[in-house]
């Protein structure tokens, strides 16, 4: 395959059409109890939408749904279905369960493709709130508040927003026009986005957003320092790199920001990507795309490998090769100082095998470029940042909150939608509470 050709870029999964999505809506048998809605993490009211929907009302479908997600179309492609919503779905059990993230999907972007009209929203005098990160959860957090009446501003620190959604799935799986359209709806809501902005940087502070008038801040910076194999020997040669760092240059170069050469992958390279999480799956389904030969090496069972079964079985399909209870123990250098191969530990014993890429998908950790700015915010040993339950989601210093992946550690998108939820209410009752004492007589 051949990088330019962007067919190998193209969503995988086809979309409903409209009698297809009908058709699918009528098969829900209406639970007394929805166990499809307690298997979805922010529980959307999948029955009623799926109920509308069979009735042709997509704009009260897609209302339902404006009532817990604020990213429908990217969560009806990317969220793992069959271990939530679908998964918990009674017709499951003959193996037909509703495809529920199809319908989802094809909702959302029903609803942008006819420009169906927007809710009615209060105007923006409930209070003023600082988003730092545009990735699911700043996202979720920057909706749920403009719909309740507060004027939001995110600031993100890249040229455009999204976050992971923009940088960090490949195309194939979340085309980026999608990711734009769901930015749109939420800029509809009255929220800003002030771009190329770095908080920590510039004199651009928590301290100064305060002083600008912020009542809250919230922080949903994710975890943007990925783990490295720094102790293994080799792991500084030229050939070792981040997953991260592949899926963001193909990314960018998919968007004609960057030239082909600055992708990290060239036909007919040996490539390994080492982890078993959803990001080397991503990172492995990408480098078969640019036509390399693709082996993924797990150091545990295909049983406790925590990427979505799903994935697992397109990457398969696709041509990855996977390699379980296997180690690297060492990056072998090649001509020029560049890696050669790796030295692996397997269920057969030690083995060295040529390898001229490898990309690492180990985990990832957040940066802490805010909290070494900021006094106050406590971290975990791992730079985690602590929180409180009442009001949900408060760090350590009195009006700055932080929740998704740079609390609860690296999780899906619909995770880190629910915890940003969650914190967006604990947001709403302690500006309330500051500003009912601010009026209360002395």
């Amino acid at each position: 395959m051949d990088i330019e050709n962007s067919n190998n870029f193209q969503e995988v999964h086809e979309a409903f059409t409209i009698k297809q999505a009908i058709d699918e809506a009528k098969r829900c048998l209406h639970c007394k109890i929805p166990q499809c809605q307690k298997g979805c993490p922010i529980e959307n009211n999948i029955p009623s939408f799926t109920a509308a929907l069979s009735m042709g009302n997509i704009g009260q479908a897609m209302s339902i749904i404006n009532e817990r997600s604020n990213l429908p179309a990217i969560c009806g492609r990317v969220c793992p279905h069959e271990k939530q919503c679908q998964g918990h779905c009674v017709l499951g059990k003959k193996g037909t369960p509703i495809q529920i993230g199809k319908l989802e999907q094809f909702i959302a972007d029903f609803d942008t493709d006819m420009e169906l009209i927007r809710e009615r929203l209060p105007h923006k005098t409930r209070g003023k709130v600082a988003v730092i990160g545009s990735g699911p959860a700043g996202l979720t957090v920057a909706g749920d508040l403009a719909r309740q009446g507060f004027n939001v501003t995110i600031f993100e620190a890249q040229e455009e927003a999204g976050g992971v959604l923009m940088y960090g799935i490949p195309e194939y799986r979340l085309p980026k026009a999608i990711v734009r359209r769901e930015i749109e709806k939420i800029i509809a809501l009255g929220v800003n986005i002030q771009l190329n902005t770095t908080v920590g940087r510039n004199g651009v502070t928590i301290d100064s957003l305060f002083a600008d008038g912020y009542d809250a801040i919230f922080i949903g910076t994710g975890t943007s320092v990925p783990q490295n194999m720094d102790t293994t020997p080799g792991a500084s040669l030229r050939g070792v790199n981040q997953s991260t760092y592949l899926l963001h240059q193909v990314n960018v170069f998919n968007e004609g920001l960057t030239t082909r050469d600055k992708v990290p992958v060239d036909p007919g390279d040996r490539v390994a990507v080492i982890g078993g999480g959803n990001v080397a799956m991503d990172a492995a389904r990408t480098a078969i795309r640019l036509g390399a030969d693709v082996k993924v090496l797990y150091r545990r069972t295909r049983e406790e490998m925590p990427a979505i079964e799903s994935e697992y079985e397109e990457a398969v399909e696709e041509g990855v090769e996977f390699w379980w209870n296997t180690s690297c123990t060492e990056f072998i250098a090649g001509k020029n100082g560049r890696l050669g191969a790796l030295r692996l530990t397997t269920p057969e014993g030690e083995k060295v095998e040529p390898f001229n890429r490898v990309f690492l998908a180990i985990g990832s950790r957040p940066a802490n470029r805010i909290v070494s700015t900021t006094a106050g915010i406590e971290v975990d040993e791992k730079g985690y940042v602590k929180t409180v339950e009442r009001p949900f989601g408060m760090t350590t210093r009195r009006g700055v909150f932080a929740g998704g992946d740079v609390v609860h550690r690296p999780q899906t998108v619909v995770l880190a939608m629910k915890a940003a939820k969650e914190v967006a209410a604990g947001i709403a009752q302690y500006v309330d509470a500051v500003k009912l004492l601010q009026i209360c007589p002395e």
